[in-house]
């Protein structure tokens, strides 16, 4: 009986598609309001095109939110660059939920351990997190992206990185973080390859099945 929770009839339903796509739209939405002042700060003190790597976790979801209209609305060409198109996005989603829903529980968990107070939000955050990232795998199961389009999508999280640590426009820490950045620098550089290292996963059980 669980099993049916667990199966492509289920999971590819369309009722479970549209409350799954409703919830990641508001969570996306959510993300950007929570990102806010960061985003009005770095306008105000950065040049224009750093915009874009500031808001990580909501940028992942709606990635992983487009992704879900392909299997609402499977594209009636599946070739040339609506393949490509569809693959790339379909990476970036699994690449980034994986990645960004790992770092935000872990910096969470992190700032706790040093004494950071938590709130309701935090452990919100944490339950939205880890969601993001078991959806991404879950659901890769039945994407259409490969290994090329995986690859370059942990380039742009490489990519991210480098500009959020080069420039200081990664995501606000607790306080208790500040004195260990180049740990969370370090940190984030890693889980760019092990996100590449759980999708590849994944598509190595897909391609067996």
């Amino acid at each position: 009986m669980l099993s049916y929770f667990w199966s492509r009839e289920f999971l590819l339903s369309r009722p479970f598609l549209w409350l799954l796509f409703i919830v990641n739209l508001g969570g996306t939405v959510y993300g950007y309001i929570w990102y806010e002042s960061q985003l009005v700060a770095t306008l105000e003190t950065h040049p224009l095109w750093q915009i874009v790597f500031v808001p990580d976790s909501p940028t992942a979801s709606l990635f992983f939110t487009i992704a879900l209209l392909y299997f609402l609305f499977p594209p009636r060409k599946s070739y040339g660059l609506v393949k490509v198109g569809r693959s790339i996005i379909e990476a970036l989603a699994v690449v980034c939920s994986v990645k960004y829903g790992i770092w935000a529980v872990s910096m969470i968990v992190a700032g706790a351990w040093q004494g950071a107070e938590l709130h309701w939000q935090h452990y919100m955050l944490i339950a939205s997190h880890l969601g993001m990232a078991f959806e991404a795998l879950l659901f890769f199961r039945f994407m259409k992206a490969g290994v090329v389009a995986l690859i370059a999508a942990t380039c742009w999280l490489l990519l991210n990185d480098t500009v959020d640590y080069t420039f200081g426009i990664y995501p606000y820490l607790a306080d208790e973080l500040n004195d260990d950045l180049s740990a969370v620098r370090a940190f984030t550089y890693g889980l760019s390859f092990f996100s590449l290292g759980a999708a590849l996963l994944v598509w190595r059980f897909r391609k067996k099945v």
